[in-house]
Formats: C-alpha cells, structure tokens, sequence
C-alpha cells in the first residue's frame, strides 16, 4: 500500500470512528471491588451512566477473581475489548492491590460512600455488611467520608457468617433470610463467635424449638451489632445497608426494630457501590487528566 493509500485508508477509519461515537471517542471507566467472598465490577460513561456490571463468587486468587469479573463486565460492552481499553480503572475492595491493569486503588470504605452518594444524594449513612465484617459510614454531602467505626476483629455478623447459619438451617441464603419475617417470638443467640453460635442454633434446633424464632435471634444479634457500628460513626439518619447482606430482608427489618427508623432502599444493586464508587472515582480522575 502506497504512502496516499495508507493515508487515505487512516481517515477513513477515522471518520467511521467518529461517525460511531458523535465526533470524538467514547470514555469508560472501571471501579472493581475485589471482596473476599464476591468480586464486583462495575463501568460507567462520561456521564456516569452504568453501562456494564457483574458479580462473581471470589475464588481464592485475587488476580483471577479481578480478571474474570473484568472480562466479563468488558464483554458487556461492544467498544471494549479489554481492561486496557478503559480510560481509567480504581481497584478497591479485600483484593484491591490485586485489581490487574488498576490506575490505582481506593478504600472500600471511601468507594461505598461515594457508590451510594450516586445512587441515592440524600443518604447520610451506611451499614456495610460485608464478608468478613461490619462497618458503620457516615457520609458527606459529597460523597466522602465524614466518620466510620468497623468490626473487623470478629466474622460474627458478616456475610461468612450467615453463610454458617444457613448450614445450620440446611437453608440456602436466600431461605434463610426470609425465615425470621414469619416469627411470632425471638430466641435469643447469645453466642457472639461464629463456631459458638452454630453449636448453639444446632443445640436450639435439636431441642425442636422453632425454627423461624431462632432465626430471628440470629438477625436480631447482627442488627444490635450493626447498630453499635452506626453509633460509633455517628450514622443515625438517613441510613442505607450495602454488600451483599443488605438483600437479607429478616436483617433488614430486624436492623429497623433496633435502629427506630426506615432503611432507605438504594435504586441500584446495594451489593455493586462499592464497585460503583470506585467507578464514579475512575471517572473523576479521568475526566481530571
């Protein structure tokens, strides 16, 4: 191909270029939330639009975890062929040092504050249940963290936590959550460790006491802890739950009896603003560069 060829040929293509995407290329960017029993990945336009998202069960590799949630969420999009495409990408989250072709990596505390700022403006606090623990965030009118108080010391009341109860109900997660809604009483679990607490709702079971009443102990266990959490952060209004628990819906009501109050309910997946924030955060730098 002769030199004119080759030109001509290069502003053709960059007139099908600008005809696809209205006169300039099209920018996204990439917030992923390597958790420790779920990766999430999430990208957004310029304009902060949600254009792909997935979950995925963590596997024990953080890279891979971050690779897979990423390919997947890319595939979702028809101008994106790999992360490498992306204008930005903030890894957060468990695994964020793991996040493959990160820009850089952000707190998932900072990212769910910023992720719910974008669903919802008028939210001021979070209980974030995640994996392998709790955490009470208090929200500015930003968007950034004003306080927060975690229990990070203990997986009582986490996700791996429920997980265990519902091994002990023989339930999967979904079942177990809505079995508390049918409760007439609460059993109490006093049992704050996770072992000590199966071994109790075991005994509990074993003594055929109901089973709907025992599962309202264990969410009235986890709201007590998640209010602590809140106290501590001073977020006590406008409250949201994020992380995957959050669709636990015996936690949720159990969190509003011992909270006073409604829990707001986020338009999106609460289980995606961690990921979500850290996209909004990838778009800011971008669009800052």
């Amino acid at each position: 191909m002769s030199a004119k060829e080759k030109k001509a040929a290069a502003k053709q293509t960059a007139c099908i270029v600008q005809g696809r995407y209205g006169g300039h290329m099209s920018k996204f960017y990439g917030g992923c939330d390597a958790g420790s029993t779920y990766t999430k990945c999430v990208i957004i336009d310029e304009n902060g639009k949600m254009v792909a998202n997935i979950t995925l069960r963590s596997r024990i590799n953080s890279v891979l975890s971050a690779e897979d949630a990423l390919n997947q969420a890319i595939e979702q999009v028809s101008d994106l062929h790999s992360p490498k495409d992306l204008t930005y990408l903030v890894g957060t989250g468990y695994g964020r040092n793991k996040v493959p072709f990160a820009d850089e990596n952000i707190s998932e505390i900072s990212c769910h504050a910023m992720g719910v700022h974008v669903a919802d403006p008028n939210v001021k606090a979070i209980i974030d249940i995640g994996g392998q623990d709790v955490k009470g965030i208090a929200v500015d009118k930003d968007g950034t963290v004003l306080n927060f108080a975690m229990n990070d010391k203990c997986a009582a009341g986490t996700g791996r936590f429920f997980e265990a109860m519902a091994r002990a109900f023989e339930m999967d997660l979904d079942q177990f959550s809505k079995l508390s809604l049918k409760a007439k009483n609460i059993i109490p679990i006093t049992a704050q460790c996770t072992v000590f607490a199966e071994s109790e709702v075991i005994s509990l079971v074993g003594e055929g006491k109901p089973m709907d009443e025992i599962a309202a102990g264990i969410e009235f266990s986890v709201a007590k802890r998640c209010f602590v959490m809140a106290k501590k952060a001073g977020a006590v209004d406008n409250v949201t739950l994020t992380g995957g628990c959050a669709k636990n819906e015996g936690l949720k009501e159990a969190i509003e009896k011992v909270l006073h109050l409604k829990v707001v309910n986020l338009p999106i997946d609460p289980q995606l603003m961690g990921a979500l924030g850290a996209a909004e955060f990838a778009r800011q730098k971008g669009l800052a560069k």
